[in-house]
């Protein structure tokens, strides 16, 4: 069954490590979209996360964003479909977080909420410079971000935490883990990202494909991190980069090359662009 639709994470996959997308691996993406190939980018973070040089290429349509907490359709800006937690189990979930020694901020309508104390000593909570960049341009800095959870009664996309000691991502781990109502995974060693029932990006690429009236069986997914291991499994060619972890890897149908060696290129030169 030929590939219809490829779903791919941006960090430590699709991006380099710095961030920025080679030219191999746009030429990729366009020819792709020359054969009428759907290009997805399938990411943790927001629309306005996804750098200009992959959102603005002609073709990208759709987006699985915020770990599949929302999907977006980018020529219309609304989205298709979205999974969120409420304002009581977000407050209940700050409640034990902030209990430590965490950097945490949210999403809402697109948007990372965070504090002063956060955003302005993000090197007291060993985040990578790149991942600081990120951060800077796409949050919105509030006194208090529970009273503006409680304020604003909005329902919250996904709950960023980021750890200086990861002994205490591992004790919030468990302690969140008794939730029945939440997913946990990880983009980083030393971070936590809280999602709705519903928003992996497994399940986000289901619910894509069926908008689309694709079959699963006719999509890849290229990934790196534990928060791809859903989309891994669920497409029907799931492809992990040699940088990724040991367990994405394990699971894959196939092993690419690294971020830093156009892995991405390499697997839809190897699964797409080779079948007529």
């Amino acid at each position: 069954m030929s590939i219809k639709l490829v779903a791919l994470d941006l960090d430590g996959t699709l991006l380099d490590c710095k961030k920025q997308l080679s030219s191999r691996n746009r030429k990729a993406l366009e020819s792709c979209i020359k054969r009428g190939v759907f290009v997805v980018p399938a990411t943790g973070r927001t629309i306005l996360g996804i750098p200009d040089d992959v959102k603005q290429i002609p073709g990208i349509r759709y987006a699985i964003t915020l770990n599949g907490g929302v999907l977006m359709d980018l020529e219309t800006g609304q989205s298709i479909d979205e999974r969120k937690l409420d304002v009581q189990a977000t407050l209940e979930i700050l409640d034990v977080v902030k209990n430590f020694h965490v950097m945490y901020d949210v999403y809402i309508e697109g948007i990372g909420i965070s504090e002063s104390r956060f955003y302005y000593h993000m090197d007291e909570y060993k985040i990578p410079e790149e991942i600081q960049k990120l951060v800077r341009i796409t949050r919105k800095v509030v006194p208090n971000i529970e009273e503006y959870i409680r304020t604003s009664g909005l329902p919250v996309e996904k709950i960023n935490l980021y750890f200086s000691d990861v002994s205490d991502r591992v004790v919030i781990r468990q302690l969140l883990s008794e939730r029945k109502d939440i997913i946990i995974s990880s983009s980083l060693e030393n971070n936590l990202e809280i999602n709705a029932l519903g928003a992996t990006k497994g399940e986000g690429l289901a619910r894509l494909a069926a908008h689309l009236n694709l079959n699963i069986e006719e999509t890849m997914a290229c990934g790196d991190g534990e928060n791809d291991l859903t989309i891994i499994q669920a497409a029907g060619i799931g492809v992990a980069m040699a940088n990724g972890e040991e367990e994405l890897k394990s699971l894959a149908d196939y092993v690419t090359l690294s971020n830093d060696e156009d892995g991405v290129a390499e697997a839809i030169e190897a699964f797409v662009l080779s079948l007529k």
